[in-house]
Formats: structure tokens, sequence, C-alpha cells
């Protein structure tokens, strides 16, 4: 393989419907240049094209029209590759129900409706065809993500450097669903929440005084200890199996106190260590 170049791509792919256009943008704001849907024929000419020309950030969106030559995908993958070019890979995925709420709502109909098939159909089969890509790539489940917030996750998923592991530590509330891409889930609905407080209740982990009243819990410092000591314990093993993303997710019932408060302090204690993003997937960023 040849020596890695400053060269990025990344490929977002991933259902209708579950918010590549969002994530598209999202990449485009921090200086990625886009190009969705091209064929996959000429993806590779087209990605040589544009890093003959000085990009050295690029973005390509993929859906499952390309039926038939899908898996082509991979040999373009793997020829970049070749030429140290570092391809990230990102999938995009939501339950079948809230697909269906969304194209309802929206009006519009599936990519896949022109086959012939059923929005229910369309959808389970266009999970299927897809799949393969998903196995591959870091999954972002957005069922139950703001906008917004997977704004923010993807732009620190591609800022994230390729050569080194990187930390993506998420806070959220079991009340809207477990981040399916997490490696680690821990549940901190044990500790006492601020939300029964009325004054603490419109604040979020960030605040001082959620600090201050966790703080002053005993049981915070030691759940805290414990996650940085079963991380940092564990980093080298995921070094070793060539990981280059690792994904913690820490809830609390709201997402919105106990979560935020200890992702944004287990970020600050293992940000040393590698680097660290913090995504807060139930609260507006």
């Amino acid at each position: 393989m040849s020596e890695p170049t400053n060269c990025q791509i990344m490929i977002i792919s991933g259902q209708s419907g579950a918010g590549k256009s969002v994530a598209i943008r999202a990449l485009e704001d921090s200086g990625w240049y886009c190009v969705d849907n091209l064929p996959i024929s000429t993806m590779k000419g087209v990605v040589d094209t544009l890093r003959s020309g000085g990009l050295s950030m690029i973005g390509l969106g993929l859906d499952a029209r390309h039926h038939g030559s899908l898996e082509a995908i991979f040999d373009v993958i793997q020829s970049l590759r070749a030429e140290g070019v570092w391809v990230k890979l990102l999938f995009l995925e939501s339950s079948d129900s809230e697909l269906l709420r969304r194209f309802a709502e929206a009006r519009r109909p599936h990519p896949l409706a022109s086959e012939g098939y059923s929005l229910a159909e369309s959808i389970k089969l266009e999970r299927e065809r897809l799949n393969p890509l998903a196995e591959q790539s870091q999954r972002i489940d957005t069922t139950s993500l703001r906008p917004n917030a997977l704004r923010a996750q993807v732009k620190a998923f591609a800022s994230a450097d390729p050569q080194r592991l990187s930390l993506f530590i998420f806070s959220f509330g079991f009340k809207y669903g477990i981040p399916q891409e997490a490696d680690f889930v821990f549940d901190v609905r044990f500790l006492p929440n601020p939300y029964y407080d009325p004054v603490l209740r419109p604040l979020n982990g960030r605040d001082k005084a959620i600090a201050d009243f966790l703080e002053a819990q005993p049981m915070t410092q030691k759940i805290l200890d414990d996650l940085y000591k079963l991380i940092s314990d564990w980093l080298p093993s995921f070094i070793n199996d060539h990981r280059h993303v690792l994904s913690i997710a820490i809830g609390c019932t709201g997402g919105q106190h106990r979560s935020v408060y200890l992702a944004e302090q287990l970020a600050k204690k293992l940000s040393p260590l590698h680097p660290t993003w913090v995504v807060h997937r139930s609260l507006e960023i």
C-alpha cells in the first residue's frame, strides 16, 4: 500500500429519510467538497479529478438506487486506499416506523417507489441492499436524533484523525432510545436526578449548578472513576484491533442532566489519551 496522503474521502450512505441530506450539508459547512448520487462507475474518475484540482476533503453521497452495481463501491474503496487515500464510511439508519412517519409527513415518494414497491416494501428492500455497506461503516441511528445533534455528530466524525483512534462520547436519554452505534453503553439513572428540583430542571449538565449538584453526590465521582478506568484499560485492545473510532454512550432518563455532565467529565479525562469528541444527542446544540 502507498504511503497515506493528506486526502480524505467520506462516503455517506444510508436509508432514504435517515438524514443523508442533513449530513452532507454538515460536511459542506465544515469545508468538504460534496457530490451526491454519483454513479459508482464514475466515482473513482471524479475523485481523481477533484484530487488533481487540489481538493483534499471530498464527500460522496450514495444510496440504494445503484442497484446491481453497489458492490462495486468496495472496489473503489480498495483502489483509493491502495493509493494512500483515507476513506471513511458513514451510514445513517432509522427504525422502519420512524421512516414511515417521516415519508408520510414529507409527502414524498421513496426513491425505490419507481420500481413498483410500496413504501413499507421500499424501506425493507433498501435496508437489505445497503446492509453490506452498513456493516463496514460507522453507523448513526437517527431515529430519535435531532437535526442539530446529527450535524454535530457528522462534523465530529469528519474531523476525527484517521491515523489515530478517535473517541466519541454520547449523552442520551433512555426514553428516546439507545444509540445503536455505541460500542459501550452505560446507564447512570441510579444517580440522584436534578430534574426533580424545579430550579435545576430547565438547566443541563453543562451548567455549573448541575455540576455542583452532582459533585455533591459521592456516587458521581465513583462512577466517573470507574468509567475512566474501564475505557482506558481497554483502549490498547481496540488499537491493536485496528479500530479508528470507539463510541461510548452514557444515558440517563431524558439525556439532559446526569448523562450530559458525565459525558463532559469523561471526555476531559480521556482527551489527553486520544482525540475525543462529545455529542449530546438529546440536547439542541
